[in-house]
């Protein structure tokens, strides 16, 4: 049996954390056993699903390197292969036309509410040996409902969380097509997976409760059963639900807060699966670990630190030029141009190291191709007027200076001496001077890659005010 799953979002948001875990699991074990991923876009809520909401779901998949290898398959796209199997459904005796007004189903749940019974539809349409039915009443558009089995249970061995059962005396005759004749969410799900030949199901727990409608739905179908695997919420860091303010926003958002996406991609598979003491992979690795047995059941905690060490883990090993177009497009967004400037890679490649997230490190290279202001502050504090006859003294050694970040050095530190003062008495005005800042990498390296040019057109700057 070739492994197929499938993850199928339904475009009424974005993609949030708990989808890009959900597919990337998904995505996983089908690279794991050699089988095929397949994409489905579940837009029956017409009413809420937009194109925008379509286009998140491909961005935020494309961004984490999620690709699927058939679809993505569109449910409205399919309403007359839904509308095949009802009619065949129907003709079959496994599906019938209900008649029941909005009216009656209201009447039906107040009294069962008044009797402390649980809301159910009665069966008053469902049709059995030796039951007369009304004649269909006028102006009614009939709903379809499945007739479900009225004893008996049905069972799975959830990959997860282990046997479960539900009694089908518990589950009425779900609609399965509107009075508009539109499919509903359980049935387009069953067909979509048997016509797709989907042998796994991974998806969240919030589902649980549809798999027994859905499984007595293809036992009627005379499909195969898939093994369904549902995977528990994943929590915030306070240990409350997912909210936007840790952790629920779009997986894009991550993008925009200068996440790389194989920091997003290690965290996420962590979250809820492990493969002993290891935190930190790549995907080829996860791939090769990776199954459903060390999925835990319990719900995954959210760890906001956890994922920034994890971003700036892969900062420091990221190729240096892949970092610089990152950073030339967020410079790009505050119009800043680094075309003109010193050479951004070796600018990164000071910085990385200090860096949590990418627009942390865009914040740091800024001021290598922006015109820096001291704010008064810090003019007051460090530009002294004997640190200024430092930087003027320190300019006419740079004048005679090769440019390179040893020799460089060794000017400050005989400026230094030369004008009575301690290295950082020279060196932090320095810093304020060229970058507007107190804080750097190394000088030396700092003076070395913003180049002789653009630091004699600083310092003589500040030197003039």
């Amino acid at each position: 049996m070739k492994v197929r799953t499938r993850f199928a979002p339904s475009p009424t948001g974005f993609l949030h954390i708990g989808g890009a875990r959900t597919a990337l699991f998904s995505w996983a074990y089908a690279r794991r056993h050699g089988g095929v991923f397949i994409l489905r876009v579940e837009d029956t809520d017409v009413a809420r699903s937009t194109p925008a909401a379509v286009q998140a779901i491909l961005d935020g998949m494309q961004w984490l390197g999620l690709a699927h290898d058939e679809g993505p398959f569109y449910q409205m796209q399919r309403m007359e292969r839904y509308k095949e199997v009802i009619a065949g459904m129907l003709a079959a005796g496994s599906a019938y036309y209900c008649y029941t007004s909005k009216d009656e189903l209201d009447q039906l749940r107040a009294a069962q509410e008044a009797r402390k019974e649980k809301p159910r539809y009665d069966g008053r349409w469902r049709p059995e040996s030796g039951k007369i039915l009304p004649a269909p009443p006028a102006g009614v558009a009939p709903v379809v409902r499945f007739c479900n089995p009225v004893d008996g249970v049905v069972s799975w061995d959830d990959q997860v969380k282990g046997r479960i059962e539900f009694a089908n005396v518990e589950l009425d005759d779900f609609i399965i097509a509107r009075g508009d004749g539109t499919p509903t969410y359980n049935f387009c799900v069953v067909v979509d997976d048997v016509d797709m030949g989907i042998t796994h199901v991974i998806r969240g727990d919030d589902h649980v409760n549809n798999t027994p409608r859905q499984i007595n739905l293809l036992h009627a179908l005379q499909a195969p059963v898939p093994h369904y695997a549902h995977l528990s919420m994943i929590l915030g860091d306070d240990g409350q639900k997912l909210s936007k303010r840790h952790g629920a926003v779009s997986v894009m958002q991550y993008h925009e807060d200068g996440y790389l996406p194989e920091a997003v991609l290690n965290y996420l598979a962590r979250l809820g699966w492990s493969h002993g003491d290891d935190e930190v992979f790549d995907m080829n690795q996860f791939v090769a670990w990776f199954d459903l047995n060390h999925i835990t059941a319990s719900a995954a905690q959210f760890n906001t630190e956890k994922l920034n060490w994890l971003n700036a883990h892969y900062i420091r090993q990221a190729d240096l030029s892949r970092l610089a177009a990152d950073v030339a497009s967020r410079l790009a967004v505050r119009d800043v141009a680094t075309v003109a400037g010193p050479d951004l890679e070796r600018v990164i490649a000071l910085y990385r190291e200090r860096a949590g997230n990418l627009n942390e490190l865009a914040d740091a290279v800024h001021p290598f191709y922006a015109m820096v202001t001291p704010s008064a502050e810090l003019r007051e504090q460090h530009l002294t007027p004997s640190a200024c006859a430092a930087l003027a003294a320190l300019q006419d050694h740079f004048a005679g200076c090769p440019w390179q970040a040893a020799e460089l050095g060794q000017a400050v530190k005989q400026t230094a001496a030369e004008q009575g003062l301690k290295m950082p008495q020279v060196a932090i005005p320095l810093r304020v001077a060229l970058l507007g800042l107190p804080q750097s990498p190394a000088i030396d390296a700092v003076l070395e890659v913003m180049g002789r040019e653009r630091v004699a057109e600083r310092l003589s700057r500040i030197l003039a005010v």
